[in-house]
């Protein structure tokens, strides 16, 4: 019975995933990082349970402000009562009744609820920089699944006119080989190359397809319809010196407004226990009656209340002592954040730089090894070059050009991460 149950619940994720699917990507639609960036605000888990934390926030802050309010309570009563066989008043069960309209209301408790509505008030500005922080690392997983699969997929297209490199290879080979123009060990190595060139293609299709669900998982769906991706890897300069990243970075971490918020909501916090050694004076009012069946009294009271904590079994000065212990380790955590923000910035700054000389470096080797296989294409169609010398040109304008775009991707996520470590939102 349970398995079914879950097998039912199961089901019922699966259908409401795929209407969301269908209704924020449509069969054959071209997405580019925008609007995956988009899919993933709309729709991602994280993000939807971090607003929700907002909105538990709120609603402490309105629990808090209750306590401006007067608290107004009815209470009714009824006894069904048999009396004492030796009362002399009733000798039968009679009827007992009671019904009090109470009102309270808290005139002055020294700014503790002024106090307690405060600290709800900078939860929820802590919990507001938790969800841009949160919507910063999901922005920042779309990103590097994106370009992951940008990867993945030139890489593909490389293995792809590999494959189509040495099938050509392969037929001139062999028709060499039939004119008696070359030997069979140049045609048997040059089918083995086109084996291993095929298999290395499935590969790269193959991690396409893994890249692919990643980015769909990224975005927070599944079961979406069949979609591309545009493809716009490119090498695009990243204008910001290092000072400047840092700068930003102080200024726009939502993790280090998070961590300021919840400081200062323990200093209100221990501000507030403090107050907790002053007194409460409230007023209170009543009106209800009371009586059987027989006879019926009207009563009412009103009145002030003064309560004052004589002795709390030093309840209040060991909420003090957490509240600063607390405080304590925020300041901690707050100067290791810090350390996290510069050692983040300035490694993703490094790591731009780097890629970018890689970049440059990686154009004029490929040009090369471009070269080197038109030259030995040419030595081997003249007959004075071999067929190994073919092979290693082709491989190594293979391996150039996957450099090429391993530094590409390294470039992009790079500054993916430097923007994640100044705070950028985008």
């Amino acid at each position: 019975m349970i398995c079914k149950i879950l097998l039912s619940f199961i089901c019922v994720i699966f259908s409401i995933s795929n209407v969301l699917a269908a209704d924020l990507i449509a069969k054959g639609d071209v997405l580019n990082l925008q609007r995956c960036i988009e899919i993933a605000r709309k729709i991602h888990p994280s993000i939807n349970a971090a607003a929700s934390n907002i909105r538990i926030n709120e609603s402490r802050i309105g629990q808090a402000r209750s306590g401006y309010y007067p608290q107004l309570t009815f209470q009714s009563g009824y006894q069904r009562i048999a009396p004492s066989p030796v009362t002399i008043i009733y000798t039968d069960p009679y009827n007992q009744y009671s019904n009090t309209l109470s009102l309270s209301q808290t005139i002055f408790d020294f700014g503790k609820t002024y106090n307690q509505v405060q600290i709800q008030n900078l939860g929820k500005e802590s919990s507001q920089a938790d969800l841009q922080d949160i919507s910063g690392q999901v922005i920042l997983g779309v990103k590097q699944a994106y370009y992951g699969y940008l990867q993945s997929k030139m890489s593909r297209d490389v293995a792809a006119e590999t494959v189509n490199q040495f099938q050509k290879h392969y037929e001139m080979a062999k028709a060499f080989f039939d004119t008696g123009k070359s030997s069979r060990i140049d045609m048997t190595s040059a089918e083995v190359n086109l084996s291993n060139a095929k298999i290395n293609l499935l590969k790269g299709e193959n991690a396409r397809r893994i890249a692919k669900i990643t980015l769909t998982n990224s975005m927070g769906i599944m079961n979406v319809p069949e979609y591309e991706i545009k493809d716009d890897l490119d090498y695009r300069p990243f204008e910001v010196s290092l000072e400047e990243a840092m700068q930003n970075a102080y200024k726009n971490r939502p993790d280090l407004l998070s961590t300021v918020k919840k400081k200062e909501g323990i200093e209100k916090t221990i501000d507030l226990n403090k107050k907790g050694y002053l007194p409460i004076l409230s007023g209170n009012a009543a009106y209800g009656y009371t009586g059987n069946d027989l006879v019926m009294d009207k009563t009412w009271n009103i009145g002030l209340t003064l309560t004052f904590p004589l002795f709390t079994g030093l309840s209040t000065k060991y909420q003090i002592d957490e509240a600063r212990a607390s405080l304590d380790v925020l300041k901690a955590n707050e100067d290791l954040l810090i350390q996290k923000v510069y050692l983040q910035v300035e490694s993703a700054y490094l790591s731009i730089n780097e890629a970018a000389e890689r970049i440059a470096a990686g154009k004029m080797i490929v040009k090369q090894a471009q070269e080197t296989v038109e030259l030995a294409k040419g030595r081997y169609a003249a007959g004075v070059g071999s067929s190994i010398e073919i092979t290693d040109a082709m491989i190594t304008l293979n391996n150039a050009k996957m450099t090429y775009i391993t530094a590409l991707s390294d470039y992009a996520m790079g500054q993916a991460n430097l923007e994640r470590a100044i705070g950028v939102q985008k």
